[in-house]
């Protein structure tokens, strides 16, 4: 797209109208805007740090620890509780961090904003950013998408809008850029943890930041000053040795991972890349490294900091950091807070060959279904996935880097020189306008167009459902498509649980683009009489990056108390929240509402794509709750039965139940809750009347979600136990008041009564804290915070 191409939009997002205006000149002429570099606050960290060493003058640290660690709020507290005097920390100690940042973004920000306002603060106690990213869809191009986008959305990003600027918070308007990637540009350092309100956070652990995915809840926690808790975690250390070569990526190293560990092989542990194969990874290459951590259930993922940080934090305007993170990190010894110490033990080990590694294709369906590219063709025969695919797509949070779009556009041009066209429809999404103005001025995105691919908006847009397909594809019909993506859970991208997204890199997912067929391996087979080379591309550009439209820029970090925050009370997008009740003190009796069958994600309890625009209204998304669960004694999908049988969608009968004054559980199997941390998966069972969750097992983001809404979760200390209950079987919690009580102390059992009236016992486990019995007794973290008198009456 030209610059004589570019548009002039304008949206009313609140009573001043924000212009989107492209000048006509070359955007690398922009002078940028100035900002000041946030640089995270290192010598208040390294007191910290100094305090870690003192308390545990004898252990030996893996990279994520320090950092971890010396965020604490009270380190000798957090650190020597429940660990025997330090020896055991790791799966034992309650961490209670004070993180240095908060990102959020639109879909999410608006129930953490709506629980902010609440406490009635006059700005957020550490910087935090908004990012409208997920509200933008994406089917013609970015010129017509984002503009219908801001048009129907008005209402949503005036809130966001006008709350940003009343409380302080940066605000980066919609086309500025995902999330990830902007984080990654503008806040992510080394040394730096950061909250995030999406579960792919960790992408700013390419530039060494922990950074977590989290709910909405916790990042309250970070907004208002009260310490965010989080159980110490595992620490998994993956060693890369050699270099990459000819066709793989840095993606192929969290694809091959992913099917090593599954998706929940990572739950429980931060995984810490280290080795000699760091130092030869870009900066953003490791970044969509930790990007793609978060499919295998980890807290986050971290690498160590490494030489390719410093042109990368040169080129996005952050010199002025450079000498603060070379000072921590070259430190003698112990004092080197940048890397593991020498002698620093793993609880688990994962050794991968760059040298040997081979491009990977994982899905459908789960993106830890890995397949190596040599073998794909015979899987698809074998396993009769479709043989041809609809599209490929590529971009997105997760891989839309500027080597990302160069080693792509290489292989565009070699099959432009060979007069071939993709056979496939080609999208390509930049991360962020940035790298969107970029690639413009580098004819990348003229490269593209040219081969008739459709270059839309600075957004997630099919990504996370927010894909409006134009080539014919009807829900329910069997078909396959390509993306650089990180998840592709059925009904992901486009609302259609027959499609299957396989995962690749973008070179892959663009080379394949040119025959059309599954089985096509871009490596080794022709197209006619024409065989790609290994795609070549640039880390960073060589004139620096270009800056792109000025009115994406966002709005200054100053709280202005003069700016009302805009809500309609008749509003069907926004609703003020009201507080949740609190825990009975009388014995609580539950019924089964649903027994869910297999895997059961953030995106089955709380679907996104056209729901999303009801994040800031709960009544109404409430509306889709479960909607994507199975039956297990049925096999119908949303579909649930009242005690006389009538036949019920699963939020019609859990809005029947709580107007009757049932509260009611469901029971789950593994993983319960994996995906992304879609808080409102934990807000919307706790409106309808949810009390309980029992599952064989939780992904721990939604895990605390639930607890965060005052919702218990339990997991069978049997998983067999599964077996022996139904939906409609009256519960009654035996002994869970009395934990909740004690602060996490004792134990529970269920006891189960059946329809014909026989009783037994199904002995469970609790993860609660002491903190988090709080929660749930209180009704919620928020209502307990104002019950301590932290915050004003809710």
């Amino acid at each position: 797209m030209g610059a004589q191409q570019l548009w002039r939009r304008s949206a009313a997002l609140s009573h001043q109208a924000r212009y989107y205006a492209t000048p006509a000149s070359p955007s690398h002429l922009n002078p940028h805007p100035a900002r000041k570099v946030a640089i995270p606050p290192y010598q208040k960290i390294l007191r910290k740090f100094e305090d870690v060493r003192r308390i545990l003058p004898k252990k030996h640290l893996t990279l994520a620890e320090k950092i971890l660690y010396s965020h604490l709020a009270n380190p000798e507290e957090s650190l020597l509780t429940s660990t025997n005097n330090g020896d055991n920390i790791r799966g034992n100690a309650n961490l209670k961090l004070k993180p240095d940042r908060v990102a959020m973004q639109d879909a999410s920000a608006q129930m953490a904003l709506l629980q902010f306002m609440t406490c009635n603060l006059p700005s957020t106690a550490v910087p935090a950013s908004i990012h409208c990213d997920h509200m933008i869809v994406g089917e013609k191009g970015a010129d017509t998408d984002l503009a219908e986008s801001i048009k129907g959305n008005k209402e949503v990003f005036a809130f966001l809008e006008s709350a940003a600027k009343r409380y302080g918070i940066e605000f980066w308007p919609p086309g500025a850029g995902i999330i990830h990637q902007t984080v990654l540009e503008n806040y992510a350092a080394p040394g730096l943890m950061m909250l995030g309100t999406d579960s792919h956070t960790p992408n700013a652990g390419g530039l060494g930041a922990i950074a977590i995915g989290v709910g909405g809840a916790d990042a309250v926690d970070a907004l208002v000053d009260a310490p965010w808790e989080l159980k110490a975690p595992k620490i998994l250390g993956v060693r890369l040795e050699g270099e990459l070569s000819g066709w793989a990526s840095p993606k192929d190293v969290i694809l091959h991972l992913a099917g090593l560990l599954t998706v929940r092989g990572g739950t429980g542990f931060i995984v810490e890349y280290h080795g000699s194969g760091v130092d030869a990874l870009s900066a953003t290459g490791m970044a969509t490294i930790c990007n793609m951590g978060a499919e295998v259930g980890a807290t986050t993922s971290i690498f160590p900091f490494s030489s390719s940080m410093i042109p990368y934090l040169k080129a996005t305007g952050r010199g002025s950091m450079i000498d603060a993170a070379k000072g921590i990190a070259y430190g003698p010894g112990p004092y080197n807070f940048l890397k593991a110490d020498t002698d620093a033990q793993y609880d688990e080990l994962v050794r991968i060959d760059l040298s040997s590694l081979e491009p990977h294709i994982n899905g459908p369906f789960t993106p830890d279904l890995s397949t190596p590219l040599s073998q794909f063709a015979d899987a698809v025969k074998a396993n009769k996935w479709p043989e041809t695919f609809g599209a490929g797509l590529i971009g997105s949070c997760t891989n839309s880097s500027y080597e990302d779009m160069t080693r792509a556009e290489d292989l565009v041009k070699q099959a432009a020189t060979a007069g071939l066209k993709p056979k496939s429809d080609f999208f390509i999404t930049p991360g962020s306008e940035q790298i969107r103005a970029t690639l413009e001025d580098s004819n990348t995105l003229q490269t593209f167009s040219s081969a008739g691919g459709t270059v839309l908006a600075n957004a997630c847009g099919p990504c996370i459902g927010q894909w409006k397909r134009t080539d014919g594809i009807q829900r329910g019909d069997s078909n396959a498509i390509l993306s650089s993506y990180n998840r592709n859970f059925p009904g992901r991208n486009d609302g259609n649980a027959k499609t299957m997204n396989f995962l690749a890199s973008p070179e892959i997912v663009t080379a394949m683009c040119y025959s059309g067929s599954t089985s096509f391996n871009p490596t080794t087979d022709s197209i006619g009489d024409f065989r790609f080379q290994p795609p070549k591309g640039m880390h960073l550009p060589s004139r620096g990056f270009s800056m792109g439209n000025p009115d994406f820029q966002p709005s200054p970090a100053r709280p202005d108390h003069s700016v009302n925050v805009v809500i309609d009370p008749h509003s069907d997008r926004l609703a003020v929240l009201e507080p949740f009740d609190a825990f009975p003190e009388a014995d609580l009796k539950l019924q089964v509402l649903y027994k869910v069958k297999g895997q059961c994600t953030t995106d089955t309890i709380s679907a996104a794509g056209p729901w999303l625009k009801y994040k800031g209204h709960l009544p109404n998304i409430s509306e889709n709750t479960l909607i994507g669960a199975i039956n297990a004694a049925t096999g119908e999908t949303n579909v649930a039965y009242d005690f006389d049988g009538s036949k019920y969608g699963i939020p019609e009968l859990a809005a029947k139940w709580k107007s009757q004054g049932h509260s009611w559980l469901v029971v789950a199997e593994d993983n319960y809750g994996e995906g992304s941390a879609r808080e409102h998966a934990a807000l919307q069972p706790r409106y309808l009347g949810g009390r309980i969750i029992l599952a064989k097992s939780f992904a721990r983001i939604h895990e605390t979600n639930l607890k965060k809404q005052g919702i218990v979760p339990l997991t069978f200390e049997d998983k067999s136990d599964y077996n022996k209950i139904d939906a409609l079987d009256a519960v009654e919690p035996v002994g869970l008041l009395d934990v909740l009580k004690s602060g996490g102390t004792g134990h529970v059992e269920l006891r189960v009564t059946k329809k014909d009236g026989q009783p037994f016992n199904i002995p469970v486990k609790h993860t609660l804290s002491k903190d988090q019995c709080g929660f749930v007794l209180a009704g919620s973290a928020l209502n307990l915070l104002a019950k301590k008198g932290r915050l004003p009456s809710i």
